[in-house]
């Protein structure tokens, strides 16, 4: 296979394609290249939960897989994404285990639930860097105007990203991501 492209994730916003449908956001590793993949609402909540570290109080579908990996001492080494046709992308799940090592396909969407959960790495193919991603403008935050990728941050960026607007006299912005951070924390 040809040299792969290391992504990590950067976030899910609402979908401006589809309508009741979510974007995850990746992100080349030491580039500003990006790819949105489109995803259902149940991925976009069960990425979103691992992106904000909350544990849940009966499993997720990719917290049941991963432990079941850890139980039977099967390693996810990495995720890896190799097609994109139709609008669809495509991913393969490179498993090791004591005696075997195999490949197996899945949705994408469930291979990067299930990267982040066991911190495999997530690679694609410079081919669908090409055809699907896109560069942000160096002055825009991109995601700024979408609350789901907001919630989803740590609250240390939050406040960086509130100082950035204030900042740039951008009083509008920086007051609706203070409200996030007060929702969050329950300050005022």
């Amino acid at each position: 296979m040809e040299d792969l492209i290391e992504l990590n994730v950067v976030g899910v916003s609402r979908s401006q394609i589809q309508q009741g449908a979510y974007a995850l956001i990746l992100e080349e590793v030491g580039g500003k290249r990006r790819i949105p993949i489109v995803v259902g609402m149940s991925e976009a909540q069960s990425i979103a939960v691992r992106l904000q570290s909350i544990i849940p109080p009966r499993p997720l579908t990719h917290d049941l897989m991963t432990s079941a990996f850890h139980a039977f001492g099967i390693e996810l080494s990495r995720v890896v994404i190799t097609t994109f046709e139709d609008g669809v992308f495509s991913s393969e799940l490179h498993l090791k285990g004591s005696q075997v090592e195999t490949v197996l396909d899945s949705r994408t969407s469930d291979a990067i639930g299930l990267a982040l959960r066991t911190n495999a790495r997530i690679f694609t193919t410079p081919d669908i860097i090409a055809r699907t991603s896109f560069t942000p403008d160096d002055n825009e935050i991109v995601g700024d105007d979408d609350d789901m990728i907001l919630e989803n941050m740590p609250i240390d960026r939050l406040q960086a990203r509130m100082q950035h607007h204030i900042d740039c006299e951008e009083y509008e912005e920086a007051g609706r991501i203070k409200k996030i951070i007060e929702s969050r924390t329950g300050a005022k």
